[in-house]
């Protein structure tokens, strides 16, 4: 099946071809780039309505813009498509978030027009006023350049850069995409004028000029003056706020107009202005009708067909997700319990809160993409006797540590954590993988810390988690649906810190937490088909431990094997700490911690990144026979043995 017909895109491989264009080319070059995109992401899945906003606004900077010697961050990273395919990497598009293949967001190891990796918002104003300070420092013509969205400018972070921008002189340019329209006034051939005038070199000169003469006025006339300027053009053009931070301010300007776009990026570019901030307005999903319709269901994709727009996502029903068994659950509690409330940072449909919102609209709340403000609005809620519910993607809880240690823990308020993508999670790779929240929680006095092996006991520790007024309590769950399990009418709460035995042997002891008990169980049954008697426990807590239970298992099987989905420091870190806190381990008692290894793994599917980890059945009973090689000479009999029977 042949791609759309490009022939423009066609001899652009990195932007010093694209700016062999002449400037009347860029509107026919921007359509095809777009239809690649659409194209290409119809074959991979991925983020597609920001990469489809920005299409025109990447050409730009690429024909404006020294890149790579001018330093382009892009916030987020997830709109980043069409500048990966004019930088190097359109051969390899088609393998976006694939094993082996580009990642789906940027990555310095890819290219070196990818300087600054990010999947995190807000994070670019920082990384571009970092390349604009440390060029200046070396005498270095290069700027910096962040481009960050509206929604992204929400975060306190983006804003402590603003304010530390002042050093960087010109050599640092903001472009904030603004797909919301959510600070923007109205946009049009009025507005575009007035940015390009504001932002031309006579207009600049002739305010710089007025700038040295008013600066030899009295302090109190001169203040005037400037402040005159300043409001005059935020009264047309909007940016108050943005000048009072250092910036100069220019637009709004229309996104997806070239002819508006090229001059005046072209202005910033040569401005001797100090920083700059371009206001550019854009449309999510511009230029497929099904993704301008339901941006949100566009934002991110399965595979789908271009001219149908209908996605592949897979058979259908099965079992729920995960989030969504949590919302729906937490709103089941809520209609009994008035003090239950939610709280998302910008993620209300990834994390479950919009079931809960749908029932209960005034106890939900999107606080935008700032963690820490959400952790620490939940701290105040739970101080003032409610029970919030802080829903957060384990990646992006890690943005918010400290409020979780000196906001939460410290004052030991009942704040509950609903940890969602816990594990790694498939094609948005090292970035997104919820790898460490076991470690950097349980390390926390008074901390309560659990994780469900499936859907239903998912529901259970929900519960558990709404009743537990006595400290903080966190739960984490992997992305994807779950096992299959029914969800019973009348939910428990779980005992703090008791575990359970799934299934009693003697000989070998598997003790799992979370979702990895799956395939403990698989490999729990191979190690019987080789005669080797094994016990299965979901300990179903991290923290406390089930300090009873262990030292039975422990003390009961030759071998121990402790599983998880999570970085060192973790269940098997706080296991071995146990067994030597207790002297199991001077009794010669063999232990094996199976954890996530001590790298980041890229994207690949989830199955894949697992085997890769070790953590499947297969790799459970290869370090099991390992262990009981080390220790045993009667294994190989009991094998064969197994074998025979």
């Amino acid at each position: 099946m042949s791609g759309p017909d490009t022939p423009l895109l066609d001899k652009v491989t990195y932007p010093a071809d694209l700016r062999k264009l002449k400037p009347e080319q860029l509107t026919q070059f921007a359509d095809e780039l777009r239809s690649e995109v659409i194209d290409a992401v119809s074959v991979t899945g991925g983020h597609l309505g920001a990469g489809l906003g920005v299409v025109e606004l990447t050409a730009a900077i690429h024909y404006v813009f020294d890149t790579p010697n001018d330093r382009l961050v892009w916030d987020v990273g997830h709109q980043c498509y069409p500048h990966k395919i004019i930088t190097g990497r359109r051969d390899r598009i088609r393998t976006l978030r694939k094993g082996g293949g580009l990642s789906g967001f940027t990555k310095r190891s890819e290219s070196e027009y990818d300087p600054f990796g990010a999947a995190h918002s807000s994070t670019s104003i920082s990384a571009a006023l970092g390349f604009a300070i440390a060029n200046k420092l070396n005498d270095r013509p290069g700027r910096g350049i962040a481009v960050i969205g509206d929604g992204a400018m929400s975060a306190g972070m983006a804003y402590e850069a603003m304010n530390n921008a002042e050093a960087a002189g010109n050599r640092l340019v903001v472009i904030l995409n603004d797909n919301d329209m959510s600070i923007a006034p109205p946009v049009g051939g009025l507005s575009a004028y007035l940015a390009r005038i504001v932002s031309s070199r006579e207009f600049l000169g002739i305010r710089q000029l007025a700038r040295r003469v008013a600066s030899k006025l009295p302090k109190a006339l001169y203040d005037a003056a400037r402040k005159t300027d300043e409001y005059a053009r935020g009264m047309t053009m909007g940016g108050t706020l943005f000048e009072e931070l250092g910036f100069y301010y220019v637009g709004p300007i229309d996104g997806h107009n070239m002819e508006h776009l090229i001059p005046v990026l072209e202005n910033v570019r040569d401005a001797a202005e100090g920083p700059c901030l371009v206001h550019v307005v854009t449309e999510k999903g511009k230029g497929y009708k099904y993704a301008e319709e339901a941006a949100d269901k566009y934002h991110g994709v399965a595979k789908f067909d271009v001219v149908s727009g209908k996605q592949d996502k897979g058979p259908g029903g099965g079992p729920p997700a995960y989030q969504n068994v949590f919302g729906e659950t937490l709103a089941r509690l809520a209609n009994d319990d008035s003090r239950i409330c939610a709280i998302t940072a910008a993620m209300p449909s990834g994390t479950g809160v919009d079931k809960f919102a749908r029932a209960h609209p005034d106890k939900a709340f999107d606080v935008g993409i700032a963690e820490q403000h959400g952790v620490t609005f939940a701290a105040g809620l739970a101080a003032q006797g409610m029970r919030p519910f802080c829903a957060i993607y384990s990646t992006f809880l890690q943005r918010a540590y400290d409020q979780v240690v000196h906001d939460v823990a410290i004052q030991n308020l009942p704040v509950r954590f609903a940890i969602d993508r816990a594990g790694l999670v498939g094609a948005d790779g090292s970035t997104h993988a919820g790898s460490f929240d076991l470690t950097y929680l349980a390390t926390l006095p008074n901390f309560v810390v659990m994780a469900p092996s499936d859907e239903a006991e998912l529901a259970h520790m929900t519960l558990t988690a709404a009743q537990h007024d006595s400290g903080p309590i966190a739960f984490r769950y992997p992305r994807g649906s779950g096992t299959g399990i029914p969800i019973p009418g009348r939910l428990e709460a779980l005992e703090i810190g008791k575990g359970r035995i799934v299934k009693q042997g003697s000989k070998v002891a598997i003790l799992s937490l979370g979702a990895r008990l799956t395939e403990a169980m698989k490999a729990a049954d191979r190690l019987e088909a080789k005669g080797l008697s094994t016990t299965v426990v979901d300990l179903r807590f991290v923290k406390p431990l089930d300090e009873e239970l262990i030292r039975r298992t422990l003390t009961s099987h030759e071998v121990a094997v402790t599983i998880e989905e999570a970085a060192v420091g973790g269940l098997g870190a706080h296991v071995l700490t146990l067994a030597s806190d207790l002297g199991l381990t001077d009794a010669g008692l063999k232990i094996r911690t199976m954890r996530l290894p001590d790298r980041f793994q890229d994207q690949d599917k989830p199955e894949l990144q697992y085997a890769e980890a070790g953590l499947d059945a297969d790799g459970i009973v290869d370090t099991v026979l390992k262990a009981l090689r080390h220790n045993s000479a009667s294994v190989d009999s009991n094998i064969e043995e197994g074998a025979r029977a």
